[in-house]
């Protein structure tokens, strides 16, 4: 397949600057592989296509406050500095990206206030750098004062104070994302448990989403197309809990597409889940055949990312371009605070 085969129109007006309140009032399509027929539901409704024994798999990622402002010294320009990974924990060095990058040189440190600067030890590409920040210990408590949520670049408006909890799953845990898991954003406490108490069985995987999800693809033969390296793991417990069900022809429902791609990539010969933790850069696009998913749960996404490309290979290309036009006939809302599918 080719990049042009992700191409469609999606107008500004499409991409919601907001979320529904509550999380789980957001408009769910659901699609179905095999009849290839198409419903309208309300995101709550989820749990009733899941039954006893099925797995429900989120991932536990936490977007931190990556946008940082400071002023560098002596000059006091002021510099954006947004943080991307954290590269080695015990001496704060961190891959980031600056704006404007020609004022920003090997050496300069850049203060962003009495308590914490970082210095510029190495340049990577046109814009990022690699800093060491003075601050021992845990980087993600200094900055959680400073900095401002990440929300993504086509939300053409400025951060807002509730886009703290907004922009973030109730079930994240593990700081180290600049871009939400958006499928898991429309799950509350009550719908969750409203899961469990069905018999489902819910269990986590860690990817921290990078930069890199936003990135366009700039080539025409995807298999040319390099993603970008993001950490993940998988835990014994939560293989444990996939490969049971598998055994026993329960389904494993996935949430989101980062979620997809740790799963598919750590995998038995024999196509079972096994405990992995590193990075991946895995890029998943038609045709492939899933080893893990049975259903996905995914947002809407934009024309000609790798996450559209995703979630086509899993429902198939047509039946799913298909449904992108009737999703948008019917004024569905998209990306991350947009509203959801299931493909089952």
């Amino acid at each position: 397949m080719k990049l042009t085969d992700f191409k469609f129109n999606l107008p500004k007006t499409y991409i919601a600057k907001y979320p529904v309140t509550p999380r789980d009032k957001a408009r769910l399509i659901v699609l179905d592989k095999e009849t290839k027929t198409i419903e309208h539901k309300v995101f709550s409704d989820v749990v009733d296509y899941m039954l006893k024994g099925d797995v429900l798999v989120v991932n536990e990622t936490r977007v931190f406050k990556a946008r940082l402002f400071g002023k560098k010294e002596k000059t006091n320009a002021k510099i954006e500095v947004f943080l991307l990974r954290e590269l080695n924990e015990e001496d704060c060095i961190w891959d980031v990206i600056v704006d404007p990058a020609r004022k920003v040189r090997i050496g300069n440190k850049i203060y962003f206030n009495d308590k914490l600067w970082c210095e510029v030890i190495d340049n990577t590409t046109s814009r990022g750098r690699t800093v060491r920040f003075n601050q021992p210990g845990n980087v993600f408590n200094a900055i959680e004062k400073i900095g401002l949520t990440p929300l993504p670049p086509y939300i053409k408006r400025d951060v807002e104070p509730k886009d703290k909890e907004n922009y973030q799953t109730v079930y994240a845990k593990v700081d180290g994302a600049v871009a939400a898991p958006t499928a898991g954003l429309h799950f509350t406490e009550k719908l969750l448990n409203k899961i469990k108490k069905k018999g489902i069985n819910i269990t986590p995987v860690i990817l921290h989403i990078g930069l890199g999800t936003f990135r366009p693809v700039e080539v025409e033969d995807l298999t040319k197309h390099k993603m970008d390296s993001e950490f993940y793991e998988i835990t014994q417990e939560t293989s444990e809990i996939i490969n049971k069900a598998k055994t026993s022809k329960k389904k494993v429902f996935v949430v989101g597409t980062s979620t997809a791609r740790a799963l598919e990539t750590a995998i038995t010969a024999a196509g079972f889940s096994k405990p992995s933790r590193g990075w991946t850069d895995k890029f998943i696009y038609p045709p492939y055949k899933f080893k893990i998913v049975d259903k996905l749960i995914t947002n809407f996404h934009s024309p000609e990312s790798t996450l559209v490309m995703l979630a086509s290979a899993f429902a198939g290309y047509d039946f799913f371009m298909k449904s992108y036009k009737k999703a948008m006939k019917e004024k569905y809302r998209f990306l991350s605070y947009g509203d959801a599918m299931l493909i089952k």
